[in-house]
């Protein structure tokens, strides 16, 4: 018997068994993941640790198969088609939200406004199931959306029941985030509305308080003029929470009212998942 083979355990073995250059072309796709906006090559190589020149050919492998896309003026890539259906289809994979589902068509149909899942992504917030009611007068949203950690009804809902310092680091990267787009110039989409200044710790402590006591979330114009959302908290049976029920539309017709007709809907709704997932 080889004595060298002898001496190396089996699982020591596997793991030497990766392809090094997927791992270190990881490093870019994590890098952008991190960044959470398109980046110049040149960005990407240096938060990846390695030069341009190494970078460019992961770069051009990437797109191919679609885990990356290039801007065509600026030269910025972001996340491809490929990695976005990968990131959502493992999270729709999860049980809570195959549980919730079958419950948002009737809901929104209720309520008359689009509803939606949210779960907590690397990002934040993340919609990764939609209903739209069958109304002239409804807002539009999309799978994979990220919501403001400190502006969306969304946002402060996962804030107030997740850990504390996961709820923190989150909220300080916002607001170096912000910091570094002021300090940089970075203006707003055309037709997005000025940045907003992310809270002290303190300031949002307080908000999460009222979350906590009311157990609903709402927000009122913050990110877009005139739409309104309210959020309730679905929980697994040890007591985390693990999805948002969302609420949006327009505030001619939504009822925002913490013990209005949404609030209700939506709590019962949330309360009746809760129930599926084995929480009693």
């Amino acid at each position: 018997m080889n004595e060298k083979n002898a001496a190396t355990p089996p699982d020591a073995d596997r793991l030497q068994r990766g392809i090094q250059s997927i791992e270190v072309g990881g490093q870019l796709l994590q890098a952008l993941v991190h960044h959470g906006r398109p980046m110049a090559l040149k960005d990407l190589a240096r938060e990846a640790d390695m030069s341009a020149a190494k970078a460019h050919p992961y770069m051009v492998s990437f797109g191919r198969i679609g885990l990356v896309a290039q801007d065509g003026a600026s030269g910025r890539y972001r996340l491809g088609p490929l990695a976005v259906q990968l990131g959502l289809i493992g999270l729709q994979q999860a049980d809570p939200v195959q549980a919730a589902t079958p419950l948002l068509a009737p809901l929104a149909q209720a309520l008359g406004h689009t509803v939606a899942l949210a779960v907590w992504g690397e990002r934040g917030a993340t919609i990764v199931r939609i209903a739209e009611a069958d109304t002239p007068l409804r807002v539009t949203l999309r799978h994979g959306t990220v919501f403001s950690l400190a502006h969306t009804a969304s946002g402060r809902l996962f804030g107030a029941y997740l850990d504390p310092a996961v709820v923190r680091a989150r909220l300080e990267d916002d607001r170096r985030r912000a910091a570094h787009d002021a300090q940089a110039g970075h203006a707003p989409a055309a037709g997005m509305p000025a940045a907003q200044p992310v809270p002290e710790w303190a300031a949002f402590e307080a908000q999460m308080a009222e979350v906590r006591a009311r157990g609903l979330s709402r927000s009122e114009g913050e990110i877009v003029a005139g739409i309104s959302g309210m959020a309730a908290p679905v929980f697994e049976p040890a007591g985390a929470m693990v999805l948002a029920l969302v609420a949006i539309g327009p505030d001619a017709t939504f009822d925002s009212r913490w013990s209005g007709a949404v609030a209700r809907e939506l709590q019962a709704c949330a309360r009746e998942i809760s129930q599926r997932l084995g929480r009693l």
